[in-house]
Protein backbone atom coordinates (compact mmCIF):
# COMPACT_ATOMS: atom_id res chain seq x y z
CA UNK A 1 0.00 0.00 0.00
CA UNK A 2 1.12 3.18 -0.71
CA UNK A 3 -0.64 6.02 1.61
CA UNK A 4 -0.60 9.48 -0.28
CA UNK A 5 -3.83 10.95 1.54
CA UNK A 6 -1.74 12.15 4.22
CA UNK A 7 -3.71 15.83 3.88
CA UNK A 8 -6.55 13.51 5.02
CA UNK A 9 -5.21 12.31 8.41
CA UNK A 10 -1.97 10.25 8.85
CA UNK A 11 -0.45 7.62 10.87
CA UNK A 12 0.18 7.87 14.75
CA UNK A 13 3.79 7.78 14.68
CA UNK A 14 5.67 4.86 17.04
CA UNK A 15 6.59 7.51 19.87
CA UNK A 16 3.77 9.35 20.08
CA UNK A 17 1.62 5.94 20.89
CA UNK A 18 4.58 4.77 22.97
CA UNK A 19 4.10 8.74 24.52
CA UNK A 20 -0.31 8.27 24.90
CA UNK A 21 -0.40 4.61 26.29
CA UNK A 22 0.56 4.86 30.01
CA UNK A 23 -2.23 7.20 30.33
CA UNK A 24 -5.12 4.81 29.08
CA UNK A 25 -4.16 2.36 31.67
CA UNK A 26 -1.79 3.50 34.45
CA UNK A 27 -1.84 7.32 34.59
CA UNK A 28 -6.11 7.72 33.47
CA UNK A 29 -7.04 9.79 36.55
CA UNK A 30 -8.96 13.11 35.72
CA UNK A 31 -6.87 16.03 35.99
CA UNK A 32 -9.22 18.09 37.80
CA UNK A 33 -9.15 15.56 40.40
CA UNK A 34 -7.20 17.12 43.78
CA UNK A 35 -5.70 13.60 45.03
CA UNK A 36 -2.69 12.75 43.68
CA UNK A 37 -3.18 10.69 41.11
CA UNK A 38 -5.20 13.28 39.38
CA UNK A 39 -2.20 15.89 39.68
CA UNK A 40 -0.05 13.60 37.90
CA UNK A 41 -2.43 14.02 34.92
CA UNK A 42 -3.08 18.01 35.57
CA UNK A 43 1.03 18.16 35.24
CA UNK A 44 0.62 15.82 32.08
CA UNK A 45 -1.78 18.49 30.52
CA UNK A 46 0.31 21.44 31.57
CA UNK A 47 3.55 20.28 30.46
CA UNK A 48 1.82 19.33 26.79
CA UNK A 49 0.36 22.71 26.87
CA UNK A 50 3.91 24.14 27.16
CA UNK A 51 5.45 22.40 24.53
CA UNK A 52 3.07 23.13 22.39
CA UNK A 53 2.71 26.36 23.25
CA UNK A 54 6.28 26.89 22.43
CA UNK A 55 5.94 25.51 18.64
CA UNK A 56 3.78 28.50 18.26
CA UNK A 57 5.65 31.21 20.02
CA UNK A 58 2.90 31.55 22.43
CA UNK A 59 2.63 31.64 26.15
CA UNK A 60 0.71 28.19 28.02
CA UNK A 61 -1.87 30.08 29.21
CA UNK A 62 -2.63 30.88 25.26
CA UNK A 63 -3.73 27.61 24.44
CA UNK A 64 -7.06 26.04 24.75
CA UNK A 65 -7.66 22.12 23.83
CA UNK A 66 -10.13 21.35 21.78
CA UNK A 67 -11.57 18.14 20.25
CA UNK A 68 -9.88 19.03 16.58
CA UNK A 69 -9.84 21.54 14.13
CA UNK A 70 -13.37 21.81 13.38
CA UNK A 71 -14.47 22.53 17.12
CA UNK A 72 -11.47 24.93 17.52
CA UNK A 73 -12.54 27.02 13.73
CA UNK A 74 -15.94 27.06 15.26
CA UNK A 75 -15.03 28.11 19.31
CA UNK A 76 -12.94 30.83 17.24
CA UNK A 77 -15.20 31.82 14.92
CA UNK A 78 -18.56 31.67 16.54
CA UNK A 79 -16.90 32.76 19.99
CA UNK A 80 -15.40 36.33 18.70
CA UNK A 81 -18.33 36.59 16.93
CA UNK A 82 -20.37 36.29 19.58
CA UNK A 83 -18.49 38.24 21.98
CA UNK A 84 -17.70 41.78 19.50
CA UNK A 85 -21.88 41.85 18.44
CA UNK A 86 -21.99 45.06 20.33
CA UNK A 87 -19.54 46.36 18.52
CA UNK A 88 -20.62 45.24 14.48
CA UNK A 89 -21.91 42.57 12.75
CA UNK A 90 -19.68 42.55 9.67
CA UNK A 91 -17.19 39.47 9.16
CA UNK A 92 -14.89 38.51 6.06
CA UNK A 93 -13.60 35.15 4.97
CA UNK A 94 -12.77 33.64 1.86
CA UNK A 95 -14.51 31.29 -0.36
CA UNK A 96 -11.47 28.72 0.00
CA UNK A 97 -11.80 28.12 3.73
CA UNK A 98 -12.39 24.51 5.09
CA UNK A 99 -16.14 23.43 5.55
CA UNK A 100 -16.03 24.13 9.43
CA UNK A 101 -15.06 27.64 8.55
CA UNK A 102 -17.73 28.24 5.96
CA UNK A 103 -20.61 26.70 7.40
CA UNK A 104 -19.90 28.52 10.58
CA UNK A 105 -20.33 32.06 8.79
CA UNK A 106 -22.88 30.52 7.58
CA UNK A 107 -24.45 29.45 10.72
CA UNK A 108 -23.12 33.13 11.94
CA UNK A 109 -25.56 34.90 8.75
CA UNK A 110 -28.58 33.22 9.83
CA UNK A 111 -28.37 34.62 13.30
CA UNK A 112 -28.04 38.38 11.82
CA UNK A 113 -24.55 38.96 11.01
CA UNK A 114 -23.51 40.11 7.74
CA UNK A 115 -20.72 37.71 5.82
CA UNK A 116 -18.14 39.15 3.03
CA UNK A 117 -16.36 36.11 1.20
CA UNK A 118 -12.97 37.06 -0.74
CA UNK A 119 -12.06 35.78 -4.26
CA UNK A 120 -8.86 34.13 -4.68
CA UNK A 121 -6.76 34.44 -7.45
CA UNK A 122 -5.82 31.65 -10.47
CA UNK A 123 -3.61 30.25 -7.65
CA UNK A 124 -5.79 30.50 -4.60
CA UNK A 125 -4.22 33.35 -3.20
CA UNK A 126 -6.18 36.11 -1.05
CA UNK A 127 -4.46 38.95 -1.65
CA UNK A 128 -4.12 41.53 1.52
CA UNK A 129 -5.66 44.54 -0.70
CA UNK A 130 -8.52 42.61 -0.63
CA UNK A 131 -9.11 42.22 2.65
CA UNK A 132 -8.29 45.65 2.84
CA UNK A 133 -10.77 46.55 0.58
CA UNK A 134 -13.37 44.38 2.38
CA UNK A 135 -12.94 45.78 5.96
CA UNK A 136 -15.82 48.30 7.10
CA UNK A 137 -15.70 50.29 10.42
CA UNK A 138 -18.40 47.59 11.70
CA UNK A 139 -15.81 44.43 10.75
CA UNK A 140 -14.98 42.42 14.03
CA UNK A 141 -13.69 39.46 12.91
CA UNK A 142 -11.76 37.47 9.43
CA UNK A 143 -11.24 34.36 9.07
CA UNK A 144 -8.55 33.25 6.34
CA UNK A 145 -6.73 30.22 6.60
CA UNK A 146 -2.73 29.58 6.57
CA UNK A 147 -2.71 27.21 3.84
CA UNK A 148 -5.29 25.51 1.98
CA UNK A 149 -6.33 21.39 2.51
CA UNK A 150 -7.14 20.83 -1.35
CA UNK A 151 -4.18 22.65 -3.29
CA UNK A 152 -1.46 23.97 -0.24
CA UNK A 153 -1.43 27.14 -1.33
CA UNK A 154 -0.23 29.59 1.51
CA UNK A 155 -1.81 32.63 2.36
CA UNK A 156 0.03 35.80 3.02
CA UNK A 157 -1.69 35.61 7.06
CA UNK A 158 1.79 37.86 8.83
CA UNK A 159 0.32 40.89 6.42
CA UNK A 160 -3.92 40.01 6.65
CA UNK A 161 -2.98 40.20 10.14
CA UNK A 162 -1.25 43.55 10.48
CA UNK A 163 -4.35 44.64 8.39
CA UNK A 164 -6.74 43.60 11.09
CA UNK A 165 -5.05 45.05 14.06
CA UNK A 166 -4.93 48.30 12.43
CA UNK A 167 -8.12 48.23 11.91
CA UNK A 168 -9.56 46.83 15.25
CA UNK A 169 -11.16 43.72 14.13
CA UNK A 170 -10.10 40.14 15.24
CA UNK A 171 -8.02 38.09 12.72
CA UNK A 172 -8.40 34.13 13.01
CA UNK A 173 -6.42 31.82 10.56
CA UNK A 174 -7.17 27.82 10.21
CA UNK A 175 -3.47 26.20 10.57
CA UNK A 176 -4.27 22.71 11.02
CA UNK A 177 -2.49 21.86 7.80
CA UNK A 178 0.15 24.27 7.98
CA UNK A 179 1.13 23.29 11.55
CA UNK A 180 4.81 22.20 11.76
CA UNK A 181 5.34 22.43 8.32
CA UNK A 182 5.32 25.96 8.11
CA UNK A 183 6.69 28.49 10.63
CA UNK A 184 4.47 30.24 12.60
CA UNK A 185 4.71 33.26 14.86
CA UNK A 186 2.01 33.72 17.50
CA UNK A 187 3.41 37.31 18.34
CA UNK A 188 2.82 38.31 14.61
CA UNK A 189 0.72 35.75 12.72
CA UNK A 190 -2.89 36.58 14.40
CA UNK A 191 -5.27 36.83 17.30
CA UNK A 192 -6.73 33.28 17.30
CA UNK A 193 -4.84 30.28 15.77
CA UNK A 194 -6.43 26.93 14.65
CA UNK A 195 -4.12 23.89 15.56
CA UNK A 196 -4.79 19.90 15.61
CA UNK A 197 -2.91 16.48 15.90
CA UNK A 198 -3.77 13.80 13.21
CA UNK A 199 -2.84 15.61 9.67
CA UNK A 200 0.44 15.46 12.29
CA UNK A 201 1.19 12.03 12.81
CA UNK A 202 -0.56 12.39 16.22
CA UNK A 203 -4.23 11.03 17.78
CA UNK A 204 -7.37 11.99 16.08
CA UNK A 205 -9.69 14.19 18.29
CA UNK A 206 -7.90 16.39 19.49
CA UNK A 207 -6.65 20.02 18.90
CA UNK A 208 -6.24 23.41 20.44
CA UNK A 209 -6.87 26.81 19.60
CA UNK A 210 -4.60 29.69 20.38
CA UNK A 211 -6.08 32.59 21.80
CA UNK A 212 -4.36 35.88 21.72
CA UNK A 213 -3.63 37.42 25.71
CA UNK A 214 -6.16 39.85 25.67
CA UNK A 215 -9.25 38.70 23.19
CA UNK A 216 -11.82 38.24 24.41
CA UNK A 217 -14.60 35.43 22.92
CA UNK A 218 -17.52 33.41 24.41
CA UNK A 219 -17.38 29.84 25.11
CA UNK A 220 -19.22 27.10 22.81
CA UNK A 221 -20.02 24.70 25.86
CA UNK A 222 -20.66 25.47 29.39
CA UNK A 223 -19.69 22.87 32.35
CA UNK A 224 -17.48 22.54 34.98
CA UNK A 225 -14.79 24.79 33.92
CA UNK A 226 -12.21 23.57 32.32
CA UNK A 227 -9.88 24.79 30.28
CA UNK A 228 -9.53 28.43 32.24
CA UNK A 229 -13.88 27.98 31.82
CA UNK A 230 -13.39 28.52 27.86
CA UNK A 231 -14.07 24.65 27.09
CA UNK A 232 -15.85 22.61 29.60
CA UNK A 233 -15.36 19.29 29.17
CA UNK A 234 -13.12 16.29 30.78
CA UNK A 235 -9.66 16.69 29.44
CA UNK A 236 -8.74 14.07 26.61
CA UNK A 237 -5.20 13.33 28.51
CA UNK A 238 -3.98 10.67 26.46
CA UNK A 239 -4.80 12.41 23.29
CA UNK A 240 -3.19 15.76 24.42
CA UNK A 241 0.06 13.89 25.70
CA UNK A 242 -0.05 12.55 21.86
CA UNK A 243 -0.63 15.79 20.41
CA UNK A 244 1.98 17.43 22.57
CA UNK A 245 4.60 13.96 21.20
CA UNK A 246 3.66 14.72 17.13
CA UNK A 247 5.02 18.22 17.43
CA UNK A 248 8.52 16.21 17.26
CA UNK A 249 7.58 14.33 14.26
CA UNK A 250 8.64 16.67 11.37
CA UNK A 251 11.72 18.82 11.49
CA UNK A 252 12.98 21.45 8.67
CA UNK A 253 15.39 18.45 7.05
CA UNK A 254 12.01 16.31 6.96
CA UNK A 255 9.92 19.15 5.64
CA UNK A 256 12.55 19.47 2.85
CA UNK A 257 12.34 16.11 2.17
CA UNK A 258 9.04 15.64 1.49
CA UNK A 259 8.90 18.61 -0.68
CA UNK A 260 11.60 17.04 -2.52
CA UNK A 261 9.41 14.35 -2.83
CA UNK A 262 6.78 16.27 -4.60
CA UNK A 263 8.81 18.06 -6.51
CA UNK A 264 9.97 14.83 -7.90
CA UNK A 265 6.15 13.45 -8.06
CA UNK A 266 5.01 16.51 -9.76
CA UNK A 267 7.87 16.46 -12.62
CA UNK A 268 7.10 13.01 -13.59
CA UNK A 269 2.86 13.19 -13.91
CA UNK A 270 2.98 16.86 -15.51
CA UNK A 271 5.07 15.35 -18.24
CA UNK A 272 1.94 13.47 -19.18
CA UNK A 273 0.01 14.85 -21.91
CA UNK A 274 -3.07 16.88 -20.32
CA UNK A 275 -2.12 17.27 -16.74
CA UNK A 276 -2.80 20.61 -14.84
CA UNK A 277 -0.90 21.96 -11.18
CA UNK A 278 -3.60 23.50 -9.26
CA UNK A 279 -2.57 25.43 -6.65
CA UNK A 280 0.38 28.51 -6.83
CA UNK A 281 3.88 26.70 -7.78
CA UNK A 282 6.11 27.83 -5.24
CA UNK A 283 3.81 29.55 -2.42
CA UNK A 284 2.81 26.05 -1.30
CA UNK A 285 2.78 23.68 1.37
CA UNK A 286 5.74 20.57 1.21
CA UNK A 287 3.20 17.26 0.71
CA UNK A 288 0.34 18.59 -0.77
CA UNK A 289 0.31 18.18 -4.71
CA UNK A 290 -3.54 18.70 -6.57
CA UNK A 291 -3.16 17.99 -10.51
CA UNK A 292 -6.41 17.53 -13.02
CA UNK A 293 -6.37 15.04 -15.80
CA UNK A 294 -7.92 16.51 -18.70
CA UNK A 295 -10.80 14.29 -20.25
CA UNK A 296 -10.93 12.11 -17.48
CA UNK A 297 -12.98 12.01 -14.49
CA UNK A 298 -11.51 11.99 -11.16
CA UNK A 299 -13.29 9.90 -9.00
CA UNK A 300 -12.83 7.02 -12.11
CA UNK A 301 -8.83 7.60 -11.71
CA UNK A 302 -8.89 7.21 -7.74
CA UNK A 303 -10.81 4.05 -7.62
CA UNK A 304 -8.09 2.44 -10.41
CA UNK A 305 -5.45 3.59 -8.39
CA UNK A 306 -6.84 2.26 -5.01
CA UNK A 307 -7.31 -1.06 -6.84
CA UNK A 308 -3.26 -0.82 -7.17
CA UNK A 309 -2.84 -0.13 -3.43
CA UNK A 310 -1.81 3.98 -4.14
CA UNK A 311 -4.54 5.70 -2.02
CA UNK A 312 -5.30 9.84 -2.68
CA UNK A 313 -8.05 11.95 -3.02
CA UNK A 314 -10.02 14.12 -5.32
CA UNK A 315 -10.16 16.90 -2.78
CA UNK A 316 -11.00 17.71 1.30
CA UNK A 317 -11.68 14.35 2.62
CA UNK A 318 -14.44 16.19 4.62
CA UNK A 319 -16.72 16.57 1.55
CA UNK A 320 -15.53 14.04 -0.57
CA UNK A 321 -18.59 11.87 -0.28
CA UNK A 322 -20.48 14.33 -2.17
CA UNK A 323 -20.74 14.70 -6.41
CA UNK A 324 -19.74 18.14 -6.20
CA UNK A 325 -16.69 19.92 -7.92
CA UNK A 326 -14.39 21.37 -5.33
CA UNK A 327 -15.63 24.39 -3.96
CA UNK A 328 -11.80 25.59 -3.37
CA UNK A 329 -11.03 24.63 -7.07
CA UNK A 330 -14.03 26.38 -8.61
CA UNK A 331 -13.20 29.61 -6.44
CA UNK A 332 -9.77 30.15 -8.36
CA UNK A 333 -11.66 29.64 -11.78
CA UNK A 334 -10.71 26.28 -12.48
CA UNK A 335 -13.47 24.98 -15.53
CA UNK A 336 -16.02 22.58 -13.53
CA UNK A 337 -14.73 19.82 -15.88
CA UNK A 338 -10.88 20.60 -14.50
CA UNK A 339 -12.71 20.55 -10.90
CA UNK A 340 -14.05 17.17 -11.44
CA UNK A 341 -10.72 15.87 -13.09
CA UNK A 342 -8.57 16.67 -10.62
CA UNK A 343 -6.45 14.18 -7.25
CA UNK A 344 -5.17 15.63 -4.73
CA UNK A 345 -1.84 13.49 -3.55
CA UNK A 346 -0.68 14.86 -0.37
CA UNK A 347 2.92 13.02 1.00
CA UNK A 348 4.09 12.53 4.13
CA UNK A 349 7.34 11.62 6.25
CA UNK A 350 6.72 7.63 5.63
CA UNK A 351 6.64 8.30 1.91
CA UNK A 352 9.81 7.41 -0.08
CA UNK A 353 11.42 7.70 -3.66
CA UNK A 354 10.22 4.07 -4.59
CA UNK A 355 6.85 5.15 -3.36
CA UNK A 356 7.03 8.15 -5.56
CA UNK A 357 7.87 6.33 -8.69
CA UNK A 358 5.66 3.46 -8.35
CA UNK A 359 2.88 5.60 -8.34
CA UNK A 360 3.93 7.63 -11.34
CA UNK A 361 4.23 4.21 -13.04
CA UNK A 362 0.84 2.92 -12.48
CA UNK A 363 -0.70 6.55 -13.00
CA UNK A 364 0.62 6.78 -16.51
CA UNK A 365 -0.86 3.39 -17.15
CA UNK A 366 -4.13 3.86 -15.41
CA UNK A 367 -4.59 7.45 -17.39
CA UNK A 368 -3.89 5.99 -20.62
CA UNK A 369 -6.58 3.48 -20.07
CA UNK A 370 -9.13 5.69 -19.24
CA UNK A 371 -8.57 8.16 -21.89
CA UNK A 372 -8.66 5.49 -24.31
CA UNK A 373 -11.98 4.69 -23.18
CA UNK A 374 -13.06 7.93 -23.10
CA UNK A 375 -14.50 9.71 -26.40
CA UNK A 376 -13.07 12.60 -25.46
CA UNK A 377 -9.68 11.20 -24.78
CA UNK A 378 -8.95 9.60 -28.45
Amino acid sequence: MIYLDNAATTKVDKKVLKAMLPYFSKKYANASSIHSFGQAAKEALESSREKIAKKLNADPEEIFFTSGGTESNNFAIKGAAWALKEKGKHIITSKLEHESVLSAYKWLESNGFEATYINPDKYGIISPEKVQQAMREDTILVSIMHANNEIGTIQPIREISKICREKGALFHSDGCQSFMKEKIDSKMDGDLFTINAHKLYGPKGVGALFIRKGVRIAPLLHGGGHEKNMRSGTENIPGIVGFAAATDTLDENEVERIRDLRKKLEKDVLGIEGTILNGHPEKRLCSISNISFKHIEGESLLLRLDGKGIMCSTGSACSSHTLEPSHVLVSCGVPIELAHSSIRFSLGKDNTEEDISKTFSVLEEEVKKLRELSPFGK
